[in-house]
Parts: C-alpha cells; sequence; structure tokens
C-alpha cells in the first residue's frame, strides 16, 4: 500500500512537472509572436511578410516606406560623386543640373548622403535610438520617436540609391538659402522633397527639408503643383 502511495505520489509530481513547463514554454512563445515586430529586433523582419513596392509606374515612382519594402531582386546602377557618395547613375545628369543652376544663382548645395546599404541604415537607426535613450526616454518611445526620423532598413529610399539628403555649403551660403531653392526649383530637374511639412501622417515621416527624391520631370512638376506627397500621387495613378 505504501509502494502504491508512493508510486502516486511520483506520478502527480511529474504530471505537475509536465504541466508547469508546457504553460512556462506557452507564455514565452505566445509573448514574443505578441509583440509589435518593430520591437521584436529591426532588422530582422523578413520582407515576405510585408507588402513589396512595385515598378508598375515605372522606376522613378517606385514607393518605398514603411509599409512597402524594397524587393529583395532590385537592381540599381550605382556611380560615384566626387565626393564619395553613391547615387543611381540614372538620375546623375539630372542632379547635376539642379546643382549647376543653383551654383549659377549664388546657391551651394552638396549631397550629404544617398545611397545606404541596409547595413549602414540599421546603424543609423541604432545610433537614433539610443540618443535618444541617453535622454531619458524609455524603450519603446526611443524607438517610436527614432523610426519618425529614421527609417527601417528595407524601407528607406536611401536604399534604393534615387534619394539624397542635400546640405548646404556653409561657407557660401545658408542651409536655408538651399531648401528655399530646392522648394521652389526642384521640381524642373524631376526632383521632390520627399517629407514635406503636414504630410507626417501619410508619410510616416516628420518633415525633412533636406531630403530629395527622383521622380522624373513629369511626376515632379505634377506634385509641385498639386502639393501631393508621393503616397497621394501614386494612389492617384490606381
Amino acid at each position: 500500500m505504501k509502494r502504491k502511495k508512493n508510486f502516486l505520489k511520483k506520478i502527480t509530481l511529474l504530471f505537475v512537472l509536465f504541466f508547469l513547463i508546457h504553460v512556462g514554454h506557452t507564455f514565452v512563445t505566445n509573448d514574443a509572436v505578441g509583440l509589435p515586430e518593430k520591437l521584436q529586433g529591426f532588422g530582422t523582419i523578413k520582407q515576405e511578410e510585408h507588402p513589396i513596392a512595385s515598378d508598375k509606374y515605372g522606376w522613378e515612382l517606385v514607393l518605398v516606406n514603411r509599409d512597402n519594402y524594397i524587393p529583395d531582386d532590385y537592381e540599381m546602377d550605382l556611380m560615384e560623386l566626387s565626393n564619395g557618395q553613391k547615387i543611381d547613375s540614372r538620375i546623375y545628369p539630372y542632379l547635376q543640373e539642379m546643382f549647376d543652376d543653383a551654383r549659377n544663382a549664388g546657391v551651394y548645395p552638396f549631397v550629404r548622403d544617398g545611397y545606404r546599404t541596409a547595413e549602414e541604415q540599421q546603424q543609423i537607426l541604432d545610433d537614433k535610438i539610443a540618443s535618444y535613450r541617453s535622454e531619458g526616454y524609455t524603450k519603446h518611445m526611443a524607438e517610436e520617436t527614432a523610426m519618425e526620423w529614421v527609417a527601417l532598413p528595407g524601407t528607406s529610399e536611401h536604399q534604393l540609391g534615387l534619394a539624397v539628403d542635400i546640405n548646404a555649403d556653409t561657407s557660401k551660403c545658408s542651409r536655408d538659402d538651399v531648401y528655399n531653392w530646392l522648394l521652389e526649383n526642384s521640381y524642373k530637374y524631376g526632383f521632390i522633397q520627399r517629407y514635406p511639412s503636414g504630410k507626417t501622417s501619410i508619410t510616416g515621416v516628420a518633415n525633412e527639408p533636406w531630403h530629395y527624391r527622383y521622380v522624373g520631370k513629369e511626376a515632379a512638376e505634377e506634385i509641385h503643383q498639386s502639393g501631393l506627397c508621393l503616397e497621394e500621387y501614386v494612389e492617384n495613378l490606381k
């Protein structure tokens, strides 16, 4: 009788142990799955789980943002500028013409940042998050705020080679001189200010007066005249 009780006791303990292990495993698994994707590790989200950017309207109008990832097979022909920055060679003639005309007008722009690899984009995002964390932001708030300024790898236009961050040679002119000139004239060369003020709720990115994207002269003029952002413009093409 005593042996039987000991045996039953052991069986009960084994059952309880098995139950606890099973529940613990389920909790951990569900907790990880339940986290928002952006908190599960930047740059680790698989592209096939997201909509992929389309070139349906031509390479100039490929719409890349937090909802449209760069295709794995996206191709570009990169070339290096005199300062070491790289861009898609297809936009070079228009960029050079724009800069030449700006300089003739007494404004002196240069490409601060052009093409980026996914690794470079990841590092910029990590640095931005770390900066906000050092200011006392919680991890969640630091990530949320950083993504208003820096795109997740795979969703950055800089990875297309079609976008450039343009700054001023401040020994010759001010940043505002460059930003104002670009705002008024960039469309003539096929460029648009990609993240204008008042469109953050649509683009998902705060106003960036330095970030310009090549979309082609026809589209750029229509966007300039209408006041639309690229997301709105592409949506109207459907």
